[in-house]
C-alpha cells in the first residue's frame, strides 16, 4: 500500500520497512518485492547484490516472479557473476509454470544463442505463447522474427499485426516498428507517412531514441508533417542526448547550417565528433570537411586526412576520394600518388555515388 500509495500516502521507504518485516518471517512475495526496492533503488539505496540476495530468497521458495528476476539478473550480470546458463535455468522453470514475463525472456535466449543453441524455432514458440497472453515484449519480438524471416516464413503481414498488438499496449520499441512500415509501405501496411508520424510520436515521447531521430528527419523534410526546422532539430537533440550517432551527425548539420537553430560551428564540431567517435562514417566525412575549410576551428589536414581515412575504411564514396586528393596534392599526408591512384580506384568502383564515381575516373586519367 505505501508502495502504490494505495489508502495511504505513497513513501517508498514504508514500504521498504513492511516488506522486510514479512521478508524476514518468509514470505515469498515479500521477498521478491524487497528484490525489486533494491534492484531498483526505491526507498533504499540501489543495490544489485542484495536484490539478488533477496529474488533468491523467493525463489527458492518456487515464487516464479522472483526466479524470472532472478533469471534476469544472472542474464545481465547485475549483482552476480553473469551466467546464461543459470538464466536460461531460470526462465524455464518459470516459463514452465506460466510466467508471461519469462516465457518471452526464454525466447530471447534462444534467438540470441544465450546459454542455449540458437533455435529461432524455439524462439518464435515462446515468443508466440507469451504473445498470445497479451505480452507486449513478446508481441513485438514475434513482429519481428515475421519481419525478418527468423523461424518462420518472413510475412510483413503479420509483422504488422503483432507490432500493432504490441504498440496499442504502449510498446515503444513496436509503436516505432509500426511507424517505420507506415513509412515505407510494406506488404503488411500501405505507405502513410501520417500514420508515420503518429507511431513514431507515441515512441518519441516516451523517450525512444531510434523515433525521436526519424521524427526529426521527418520534420526537417516535411513529410508527413509540415516542414519545420526547429522541430527538427528538438527531435534531433533528444535522441542525440540519448546517444544515437544518426541522430548527433543530424544535429551537427543543423548546427553547420543554421537550420532551425543559430549556425554555430563549435555545436557543429562537437555533435560530428560525438558521432564521429562511435563511427558513425557520415559524421567522419562531415568533421574532415569541417577540418579541411577551417569551420570554427583552424584548418588542419592532418585531422582531414585521419578522418576522412576512418571514413574511407567504410567505403563512403566522398571520403575515398577526398582521401585521393589529399594523397595527391600531399595535403595532411606526405604526397604519394600510388596511394592517391589506390584511393581513386575505389571510390570509382562505388556505384552508390555516380558524381564521385565519374570525378574519381577522371582524376586517374592523368595518373595511370
Amino acid at each position: 500500500m505505501y508502495n502504490a500509495g494505495q489508502g495511504v500516502t505513497k513513501d517508498e521507504a514504508q514500504a521498504v520497512s513492511w516488506y522486510r518485516k514479512a521478508a524476514e518471517q518468509g514470505n515469498a512475495v515479500a521477498q521478491s518485492n524487497l528484490g525489486r526496492m533494491y534492484r531498483e533503488g526505491k526507498g533504499v539505496t540501489q543495490d544489485n547484490a542484495q536484490a539478488v540476495y533477496w529474488y533468491r530468497k523467493a525463489s527458492d521458495q518456487g515464487y516464479v516472479n522472483a526466479q524470472n528476476y532472478l533469471g534476469i539478473m544472472y542474464k545481465e550480470g547485475a549483482g552476480v557473476t553473469q551466467d546464461y546458463d543459470q538464466a536460461v535455468f531460470l526462465f524455464r522453470k518459470a516459463a514452465a509454470q506460466g510466467n508471461i514475463a519469462a516465457q518471452t525472456n526464454l525466447g530471447t535466449m534462444y534467438e540470441a544463442g544465450h546459454g542455449v543453441t540458437r533455435d529461432y524455432a524455439q524462439a518464435m514458440s515462446w515468443y508466440r505463447k507469451a504473445a498470445e497472453q497479451g505480452n507486449a515484449d513478446a508481441q513485438n519480438n514475434l513482429g519481428m522474427m515475421f519481419q525478418q524471416g527468423k523461424g518462420v516464413v518472413k510475412d510483413d503481414a503479420q509483422a504488422a499485426y503483432w507490432y500493432r498488438k504490441a504498440a496499442e499496449q504502449g510498446n515503444a520499441t513496436a509503436q516505432d516498428n509500426l511507424g517505420h512500415m507506415y513509412k515505407y509501405g510494406q506488404s503488411g501496411v500501405p505507405k502513410d507517412e501520417k500514420q508515420a508520424i503518429a507511431w513514431y510520436r507515441k515512441a518519441a515521447e516516451q523517450g525512444n531514441a531510434v523515433a525521436q531521430d526519424v521524427l526529426g528527419s521527418m520534420y526537417e523534410s516535411g513529410h508527413g508533417v509540415p516542414q519545420d526546422n526547429a522541430q527538427a532539430v528538438v527531435w534531433y537533440r533528444k535522441a542525440a542526448d540519448q546517444g544515437v550517432a544518426n541522430a548527433q551527425n543530424n544535429l551537427a548539420i543543423m548546427y553547420k547550417d543554421g537550420k532551425g537553430v543559430a549556425q554555430d560551428y563549435a555545436q557543429a564540431i562537437y555533435w560530428y565528433r560525438k558521432a564521429a567517435d562511435q563511427g558513425h562514417a557520415q559524421a567522419q566525412t562531415n568533421l574532415a570537411f569541417i577540418y579541411v575549410n577551417g569551420y570554427g576551428v583552424a584548418q588542419n589536414f592532418e585531422q582531414a586526412a585521419y578522418w576522412y581515412r576512418k571514413a574511407a575504411e567504410q567505403n563512403v564514396p566522398q571520403a575515398l576520394y577526398n582521401l585521393g586528393l589529399l594523397y595527391e596534392n600531399g595535403q595532411g599526408v606526405a604526397q604519394n600518388r600510388q596511394q592517391a591512384i589506390q584511393w581513386y580506384k575505389r571510390a570509382a568502383a562505388q556505384n552508390d555515388n555516380p558524381e564521385v564515381r565519374q570525378r574519381a575516373q577522371q582524376r586517374l586519367i592523368p595518373l595511370q
